[in-house]
Parts: C-alpha cells; sequence; structure tokens
C-alpha cells in the first residue's frame, strides 16, 4: 500500500499515540525519550538489548523507524534534495534557503504554502501575483484563527510557548472565531506529541 505524503505525520501520530501509557504527561514524555534514545542507537547501529530490547518491542520502534524514513524522505524530495545529507549539511542549506526566502519577501514575493487556507479572501489575487511591490504583501490577520490543522497546531504551540502556561480559553481568546471544543483538542494533541504537559489543575504547559 502506497502512503500518501500528506498521510505521514498523521501515521507518525497515530503509531505514537498508540504506544503512549494511560497515565501522566510527565510519564509519557519519559516513555517518549526511552523510545527515541532507542531509535537512536538503532540508526548508529548499536545492539539493542536487555532493557532497549524490552523498549523496542514494546514501542514498536521498527515501525517507528520506517515512518521517520518516509518522512525524511518526503521532505528531502520537498526540497529537491538528495536523501543523505547530513545533518549539517541539511543545516546549512535551511540557513541558505531562509536567506533567500526573506530577500524574497523583503521585495513582496510570499511563497503561501496553502494559498487557499493562508490568505485572506480579499487579498488573494494580490498575493498569487509572483512579484509585488512591498506595499501590496497580503498578511494575514495575526488574530484569525487558521483554517488548516498544522496552521492550528503551530498556533496554539506559539501561544503556550508565549504565555509558558494557559488554560484552553486563555489561548482560544487570542483568535477570532476560534472554538474552544478545537482549541482542546490542538492542545490534547501536542500533549501526546510531548510538546506540551498538562498540569494538575487542567491547564498546559510549554
Amino acid at each position: 500500500m502506497t502512503i500518501q505524503k500528506t498521510d505521514l505525520a498523521f501515521l507518525l501520530f497515530a503509531a505514537r499515540r498508540n504506544r503512549q501509557p494511560a497515565h501522566s504527561a510527565a510519564e509519557r514524555v519519559r516513555v517518549y525519550t526511552q523510545i527515541y534514545n532507542v531509535l537512536e542507537k538503532l540508526r548508529v547501529g548499536d545492539v539493542i538489548e536487555g532493557k532497549d530490547k524490552q523498549t523496542y518491542d514494546d514501542g514498536l520502534i521498527g515501525i517507528l523507524r520506517q515512518i521517520h524514513d518516509q518522512i525524511d524522505s518526503a521532505t528531502a524530495e520537498a526540497y529537491d534534495w538528495p536523501n543523505d545529507l547530513s545533518d549539517e549539511n541539511i543545516l546549512k542549506r535551511l540557513v541558505t534557503l531562509n536567506r533567500e526566502r526573506a530577500l524574497e519577501e523583503a521585495k513582496g514575493q510570499i511563497r503561501w504554502l496553502r494559498p487557499d487556507y493562508q490568505i485572506p479572501d480579499d487579498n488573494i489575487g494580490k498575493a498569487k501575483t509572483s512579484e509585488m511591490d512591498l506595499g501590496e504583501v497580503a498578511v494575514a490577520d495575526a488574530n484569525a484563527w487558521p483554517k488548516a490543522l498544522p496552521e492550528q497546531m503551530a498556533a496554539v504551540r506559539e501561544a503556550l510557548l508565549s504565555a509558558g502556561q494557559a488554560n484552553v480559553e486563555d489561548i482560544r481568546s487570542q483568535f477570532k472565531r476560534a472554538q474552544t471544543k478545537t482549541v482542546k483538542e490542538r492542545f490534547d494533541t501536542l500533549a501526546a506529541l510531548g510538546q506540551a504537559e498538562v498540569l494538575e489543575d487542567g491547564r498546559y504547559a510549554a
């Protein structure tokens, strides 16, 4: 079965969620740390034995590695880069690419990832132009609730990082048209991914 690239992130989320223990956020973070420590040992060719072997089996790390390898391959393909770059070369290329994009945006050219979701309706025509005067650049309302799931996750994560600790309503009130139920779901997903901690009083911490 061929897995669509857009499904890889959700496949990774499902694989990790199915391995998480039904305990506190702190316990889940500990388990994720153990799993990824073993995954790293597997990648560098270390022998997996003892407690690591139990973690390997319980965490289905062989499957987890396959998913991460597919994500790495899809990412390299999206950038039109070789699939075997070292971490150092990847970082160098990203720094260079960031500079190129910054220069483009300074000239008014924005490469929207998902224009139909990211650009306000009254600016779609302008933003699809490849070259624009700086005064014509379409800038989305910073307080608008994003339409797409990835942007919603990023928005909640950024708001939580800024606040340090917050409850669902604290974050929901920062966005226009955001719904409490949806923001709560995004928080819970961040917690499941180990990117947020659920506190005893129901708040979340970055």
